[in-house]
């Protein structure tokens, strides 16, 4: 037996040597293809970070313009992009377009982090048919749009195209509905921020202006529903790209726009400034940084920062400056509505949405365009679970016929309205004047504000002592009238009216405020506060 079984072992060595051989013969074979597609990986990646050509990308940069991949190299952590859906092509068969094929149709997708947070982006290609958005291009950001939804993370568009792509028809038409469905589904859910950095013209801007916020770059980015051309063969009015619908004339007339920054660089490197203060969804807590400004920090200088007279102004600014940390503020739409201050700042390092009357623009009155910008920025604060500051020093509503006609009983009704729904905690400070339904409106305690603070200047009242006195007392000569002004100031020039009825919490020495409102935060991280359920509430649009 032991022969036998040594004979067979000998039979079979030639064959189990043929194996080995055969065995490496296939892994090099398979070294080889594997060296191959390798090298085939490469070519198209080289192709496809190449964009439209090196004539094109030139082309861009005359312009003072970064290409796609270059705005994302800044925008996100260095090494931390990573890029979906690099090969896709267009599909479409017209007008020679089967001739022209671009890996990656114009879109540069995917995701990254932003000081360590996760961000999703796309980055249109304008080198490539003028970042024309086919329908491939669109069905690659609806994908990382629908990841961002799913995962919980800000959505951030770099938008540079002519528009839809003219020789796919109604399909990219169709590319551009898929966006805005989503845009729509995400409004809330995640964050949405749009770098405007070159045209976004026609259909193209109903997506950027259903996201929360639109940076634009100075003299090279527009937005318009349509161009300057066609508005001078339908109107006869000749009008330029910049008047039309630049950065300026966004940022201050319109307010479609909320920042207008110098360049490329400026603007992403703001958008990675700005992205600290958001929290990633709202099913994310708000973002906390450690800070060194001690939360109990007294300023004595705002104890003397209200002017002896009511007719004199100061800047709200300053307060802003000695109560939030580090007097750090990123205020949105600078540049529009001046009359109101919105943006964000920390206390103890964790993130606050404020708004504030700027008494340095028309006395701090509420009119149609500050209540419209402070609705959309207090409505966002709540979606996203940010706590809201409130400094009021409001005369009132701005009378006359200009702001009855344009409508401001609807437009004030969206602030009034936005206060009102929002559950997140509310703290309000009164530093000077507030006057009749503007008091009202401000975040009052009637509209459910958690803490309603007043400064010892504070005053509240149906409207100004001078304002009163002619109504109550018509008939009084001026002797008496001056009289009864110097009463009415007396008895309704105060906080303490208000605070006798609960509606102030409690009058407070400015130089405390820094101190009352993290105190206020603190008890406040717990609330819990539920409207009636309803599929959605119907602002006053």
């Amino acid at each position: 037996m032991h022969n036998l079984i040594a004979r067979l072992n000998w039979l079979d060595a030639p064959g189990a040597a043929w194996l080995s051989g055969e065995a490496n013969f296939r892994k090099q074979g398979a070294s080889r293809k594997m060296s191959a597609n390798i090298a085939e990986l490469e070519k198209r990646r080289a192709a496809a970070r190449l964009g439209g050509g090196q004539r094109r990308i030139d082309a861009q940069h005359a312009k003072g313009k970064l290409t796609a991949r270059e705005r994302l190299d800044i925008l996100l952590d260095e090494g931390s992009f990573e890029e979906l859906d690099m090969y896709v092509e267009h599909n479409c068969v017209d007008f020679g377009m089967p001739e022209t094929i671009i890996p990656g149709d114009g879109v540069v997708t995917g995701s990254g982090t932003i000081n360590g947070r996760l961000v999703f982006v796309f980055s249109q290609d304008f080198t490539v048919f003028g970042g024309a958005l086919s329908e491939r291009h669109a069905q690659k950001i609806c994908k990382i749009m629908d990841m961002a939804l799913k995962v919980g993370a800000p959505i951030i568009g770099l938008n540079d195209s002519g528009g839809a792509r003219i020789q796919e028809g109604v399909a990219s038409l169709g590319g551009y509905a898929e966006v805005f469905q989503r845009n729509v589904l995400a409004s809330g859910v995640v964050p949405q921020l749009s770098l405007i950095m070159g045209p976004c013209a026609g259909g193209a801007v109903y997506s950027p202006a259903m996201t929360d916020f639109i940076f634009m770059v100075k003299d090279s980015s527009y937005m318009f529903v349509t161009g300057p051309e066609v508005v001078k063969t339908v109107t006869n009015e000749v009008v330029t790209q910049e008047e039309l619908g630049g950065a300026i004339t966004h940022t201050t007339k319109t307010s479609v726009a909320d920042l207008a920054l110098e360049n490329d660089i400026e603007a992403l490197l703001t958008a990675r400034e700005f992205l600290d203060f958001l929290p990633l969804s709202n099913r994310h807590d708000i973002p906390e940084r450690p800070s060194a400004d001690a939360w109990d920090r007294l300023e004595p200088s705002l104890d003397t920062l209200i002017p002896a007279s009511a007719n004199q102004s100061y800047d709200m600014h300053e307060v802003l400056g000695k109560v939030l940390d580090e007097g750090d503020f990123f205020e949105i739409q600078p540049k529009h509505a001046g009359n109101i201050l919105c943006g964000f700042g920390r206390i103890e390092g964790r993130t606050v949405g404020v708004v504030a009357n700027q008494p340095m623009v028309l006395a701090g009155v509420l009119d149609i365009n500050s209540a419209k910008k402070a609705a959309r920025f207090v409505r966002f604060c709540d979606a996203f679970n940010v706590p809201i500051l409130t400094f009021v020093d409001v005369p009132g509503f701005l009378p006359g016929t200009a702001q009855e006609h344009n409508g401001i009983i609807k437009h004030g009704a969206k602030l009034l309205f936005a206060y009102a729904e929002a559950t997140v905690p509310k703290i309000t400070v009164i530093t000077r004047k507030a006057y009749g339904g503007a008091y009202d409106v401000m975040a009052s305690k009637h509209l459910r504000g958690d803490l309603n603070y007043a400064w010892p200047t504070a005053e509240i009242a149906v409207m100004g002592a001078k304002g009163a006195v002619e109504i109550i007392f018509r008939g009084l000569s001026g002797e008496a009238q001056a009289e009864k002004v110097r009463e009415y100031e007396g008895r309704f020039a105060n906080p303490f009216v208000a605070a006798s009825k609960g509606f102030i919490d409690e009058v407070i020495v400015p130089h405390s405020t820094r101190r009352r409102i993290a105190l206020g935060l603190r008890k406040l991280r717990g609330k819990v506060l539920e409207n009636p359920w309803k599929k959605h509430d119907n602002i006053p649009l």
